[in-house]
């Protein structure tokens, strides 16, 4: 299936905005774009992940955190070469336009616009379960706390990615100054007798945990969406991706030896570990320090991945998959408001659809890691059609393509929602192709009739 086939065309003469040295006019330097990368995949987990993972599998759970570390290596290299040679802000849907044809690609966006979307209002309730927790106060102020997670990555978003990157930038120093400073209180009151014995569980132990860090690693896609916004891609997306994944490994790895060894058989126990972690060695300042991590946390996941959802919206618009109206803002350097807004929307009606739930996150969660899945199978494919064949990144390519089918096979049960995106995508392109056959029968000279495609009079006038 070519690009004919689905897609209007865009005007002969404009220039491909996913061709490799297509000119941009980025602003993100190094530190910005690394603190974009590091809050993408160091969020929520830091939260709640390294008490789950010693749950189910004791103090062999760091073996799963250095194992998610390693596999997620190839993941984050390719999306980083892919990134770094093609910048666009349909990101991965760009990839698979290029290799798989408009259909896969506009399958490939509607899962990361419309499904991947669907964390947003999880990311926000569950900062507001944590600070209700924290603060002690009734549990029916966690929509209200959810909202104001909400207002101030929109409004750093509505004056541009630049704005943004600076407030993620200092985000990003604090989480990580936190993270270092829990590590540094609670690691005197290690007790090496916690350690045993290591495996408790079993390796199908260390087999779940590994399955709960993938949710944590999760994220190294979102630079794709956002690449035309640094100042020179090819050189600062692979080093921030490389100083990122070091910060998000020794981060996830030295919260868990601290979790197994000071908590022990406790860890896991509560629903709210980090607090756990800090009251065992710092009962007077733990809980105020607990909540400003997760003020951190949301705060800087949702301003992160706000411009990736509103460019790929742009994107979209731009390429026909979405109305026309919201290509305002898809080129690099230009604020994509209209596709902000609708992202607004959209986040909007999950969070009612929450409210109405009673704040289980269970069916969120599923329905943002299927597509999740899906888009990385999709990527990862279209990554080994799209690299040169034998080089370093097309042998990342490769391996993160077998590894990603594993993980869709995993989640075959939770793949409705994909599904149904992907049909509605099919549909696009039957609609499509009916209109264009009934171009191409109206007669020439009937001034009411349709325009023809440009081929079309080209041949008319033959």
């Amino acid at each position: 299936m070519t690009s004919s086939d689905t897609t209007p065309a865009r005007l002969p003469d404009a220039p491909d905005p996913t061709a490799p040295g297509a000119t941009h006019h980025g602003t993100l330097g190094l530190g910005q774009g690394t603190a974009l990368y590091i809050a993408s995949v160091l969020g929520t987990g830091i939260l709640v992940l390294p008490g789950l993972a010693a749950a189910v599998a004791g103090p062999a759970s760091i073996l799963a955190v250095a194992a998610v570390l390693v596999l997620s290596i190839p993941l984050a290299g390719t999306f980083a070469s892919l990134a770094a040679r093609y910048p666009d802000p349909g990101g991965v849907a760009s990839y698979v336009r290029r290799t798989l044809g408009d259909t896969a690609a506009r399958m490939t966006g509607y899962w990361f616009y419309f499904g991947v979307c669907i964390g947003a209002p999880v990311l926000a309730v569950l900062g507001g379960e944590y600070v209700v927790a924290v603060l002690g106060v009734d549990r029916a102020a966690v929509p209200i706390i959810a909202f104001a997670i909400f207002v101030p990555p929109f409004v750093a978003n509505w004056f541009g990615v630049r704005v943004a990157g600076w407030v993620q930038f200092v985000l990003t120093g604090l989480l990580i100054t936190v993270v270092v400073g829990v590590v540094a209180v609670t690691f005197p009151a290690v007790e090496p007798g916690n350690f045993q014995p290591f495996l408790p569980n079993g390796w199908s132990g260390v087999g779940t945990a590994i399955s709960l860090f993938v949710w944590a690693f999760a994220g190294w896609e979102v630079g794709t969406h956002i690449a035309g916004e640094f100042k020179n891609p090819r050189r600062i997306i692979p080093l921030a991706t490389g100083i990122a994944i070091v910060v998000v490994g020794a981060g996830y790895l030295a919260l868990q030896v601290v979790t197994v060894g000071v908590l022990g058989d406790q860890a896991g126990v509560g629903v709210v570990p980090l607090l756990d972690l800090v009251e065992t060695t710092a009962p007077g300042i733990g809980s105020t320090l607990v909540a400003i991590v997760t003020a951190i946390v949301c705060l800087g996941v949702m301003n992160a991945y706000l411009p990736a959802f509103a460019k790929l919206g742009a994107a979209l618009g731009r390429d026909g998959d979405l109305p026309r109206f919201l290509a305002k803002g898809a080129g690099s350097g230009e604020i994509p408001r209209r596709a902000l807004m609708l992202t607004a929307a959209m986040v909007a009606v999950y969070f009612v659809l929450m409210l109405v739930n009673g704040m289980n996150l269970s069916a969120f969660i599923l329905i943002h890691t299927s597509n999740m899945v899906a888009i990385y199978a999709a990527g990862m494919l279209a990554a080994t059609l799209l690299l040169r064949r034998w080089s370093f990144g097309w042998w990342l390519a490769v391996i993160a393509t077998i590894m990603t089918a594993g993980l869709l096979v995993l989640a075959w049960a939770n793949l409705l929602v994909p599904l149904i995106l992907a049909a509605a995508a099919v549909l696009v392109t039957v609609v499509r192709r009916v209109r264009r056959a009934r171009a191409k029968r109206a007669p020439a000279t009937n001034p009411n009739a349709t325009e023809l495609p440009e081929s079309a009079r080209i041949q008319a006038t033959r």
